[in-house]
Formats: C-alpha cells, structure tokens, sequence
C-alpha cells in the first residue's frame, strides 16, 4: 500500500470513528410538529446536535399517538410533556422519571374573549355565562380558576376544539393556546380575540418540559446534558436567528403547517414571553426554580388536584443541567431581547 492510499485509508478510518461517535438519541413531542416545538427541530437542522455528538430523532405526536408510555419503557430517551402536572402524577405513581428542563417558562395555556364584551380583566371573566373548557381541563387548570378566582361551574360547557359556538357568542368565553387560536380566531372571524394567559394571573407552572429516565440522569448524565444544552442552544436560534431550515422540518413531518402559521406563533411566543422571560433572562431558557415547583403544587392541593405531602417533589425535577447561563451568548449575539 502506497503512501497516499494509507491516508485514505486512514481517513476513512477517521470518519467512521466520527459516525460512530454519534450517540443515537430519541426525542418523543406530545403532539403534532408545530412552532411550540421549533427549538428541537431547530437544534436539528443547524447541526447543534450533531455538533454536541447526538444523532437526534424527533417523533411527533398526534391525536392518536401517545408517547408517553414510551420513555419509561426505554423506546426513546426524552419526552416532551405538556406542565408540570404530568411530573407529579409520574411522582405520584412511581413512575421513574424526572425533569430535565423546562422550555417554556411560561404555560401558553389561556382563556379568551371577544373585544368589546364587557371584560376588561381576568377577575371580569367569571361572569362569564359561557365558558368552552375542554374535558380534561375542566379537571385540572379549571378547578384552579375556581379555587383561586371565583370561576363558577354553572357556566361550563365542553370545548370541542371547535371556534364556532365561541364566535357565535360574543359573551362567552374559550379556553387555548396563546400562540395558536388567536391566529385561528383572526383567520376565521377577523378579529384578535382578547387573551388572558393563565400565567399572567398566577399559575406558575413550567410548559413544554423535558423529561428522562431517572436511571439515565443517573448512568449518562453526560447524554442527558448534551441534548438539554443543545435544546437550549435550539431555542435561542430558533428564536432569534434564521429559521428557515427548522420550519422547513417542521413543514415536513406536519405538512399542515404553513411559513405564516409557524412564524405567526413565534410572534406570538416572543410577545407573551413564553419561551424566553423571567429567570430564563439571566439563567438561560430551559431555566428551573424548585420553590417555583412547590408554590405551583401548594395551589394545586388548595384546588383539590393532590394531597399535601402527596408527592415527593425532591423527585420531580433537577436542575442539574439548567440554569447555567447556555445560550446567553448566542442570543446576545443574534440581537435577541
């Protein structure tokens, strides 16, 4: 073997090495690709995985999929959950996982109402006569509302991820997403619905959350910081750079989406501070407060949700891999505010 054939042969040597390098990691959403969901797929389409030595696969969720059964059965590694509300039922049953970090720091969830109908505040909604809340929330977020700001049952009636009876009456009231019916509303009716983040008056979960495998945390914790700090990473140029490449991603595992959609929620992302606000401001997105976990279960046992001392909450969440400032000096250096 010549000289020159040795060093492709070393070459090719060096690249497999490389591939080979690559640590295969899959990553579970709770629902279809959308924007909530552009800072994965965005660490993805600029390399920062790969970067980090991750071979990451997104699989998305849907109205028939349910993937959460899947990371404590160890058929992916990471999942993204809805709050922190399915961390303490996991908790609760001893299902052995935790939160890694948390992407928004903000839930989007948010109640909506027509302009000029008379409500001007939150406190203003529960004279609501109608209020579209679907089944699940009428036993979680809803019992919130009534515990903590006087919401009444009477006015219940079940949201079916319809617009239409909420547009025909213009007293009523809807449940939502924040960076998603709006847009909805707007295209539909022509006008911007009035949005109350629920957030904004007091339920302080984290959304959009990251959780593993406690016995992954726990044997590779280097895996588990390789994919929360590229996710990080994600976010911020999701946010605040190009992302073309990730939307075209987005576009293809849900070809329902659109450019105007997706760009129109990160919009809406950026105005409500949903991603990036709060202490994510100083200690990076993806940013967790343990006291922050246990106001937000102290509400929920007032709700009637768990029972005080129910659920171990040193189990829910670490903040091993958060709160470390990633990602500051790459918004810092694409504008970001």
């Amino acid at each position: 073997m010549n000289f020159r054939n040795i060093l492709l042969a070393a070459l090719v040597l060096s690249v497999g090495g490389a591939a080979s390098a690559q640590e295969r990691v899959r990553f579970a959403t709770n629902w279809k690709a959308q924007a909530a969901h552009g800072g994965f797929y965005q660490a993805v389409a600029d390399g920062t995985y790969k970067r980090l030595g991750l071979d990451v696969e997104i699989l998305q969720g849907g109205p028939q999929v349910n993937n959460r059964p899947l990371l404590p059965a160890g058929r992916i590694e990471f999942l993204m959950t809805g709050n922190l509300l399915h961390s303490f039922d996991n908790v609760k049953n001893k299902v052995p996982t935790v939160v890694v970090a948390a992407m928004f720091q903000k839930d989007p969830q948010a109640i909506f109402a027509h302009p000029n109908a008379g409500y001007a505040s939150f406190k203003d909604l529960t004279r609501a006569p109608v209020a579209f809340i679907a089944k699940d929330a009428q036993f979680s977020f809803w019992q919130w509302m009534k515990a903590e700001h006087g919401f009444r049952d009477e006015a219940l009636r079940p949201y079916t991820f319809n617009l239409g009876p909420f547009l025909a009456n213009k007293q009523s009231i809807q449940q939502g997403y924040s960076i998603e019916e709006p847009l909805a509303v707007k295209k539909q009716a022509g006008f911007d619905p009035l949005v109350f983040l629920l957030a904004d008056q007091g339920y302080n979960t984290y959304s959009t959350t990251i959780e593993s495998r406690t016995e992954l945390v726990q044997k590779n914790p280097e895996l588990v910081r390789k994919f929360v700090e590229g996710s990080i990473i994600g976010w911020n140029n999701y946010l605040y750079g190009d992302r073309k490449a990730a939307h075209a991603l987005i576009r293809k595992a849900n070809p329902d989406a659109t450019d105007e959609q997706l760009e129109g929620s990160v919009a809406l992302m950026k105005k409500y501070g949903v991603v990036d606000s709060g202490d994510s401001l100083v200690r990076g997105i993806g940013a967790i407060d343990e006291k922050r976990i246990a106001d937000f279960y102290a509400k929920m046992v007032k709700a009637g949700l768990y029972k005080a001392g129910e659920v171990d909450l040193s189990k829910v969440a670490t903040t091993q891999f958060v709160n470390k400032g990633v990602g500051l000096d790459v918004k810092k250096r694409l504008g970001g505010k």
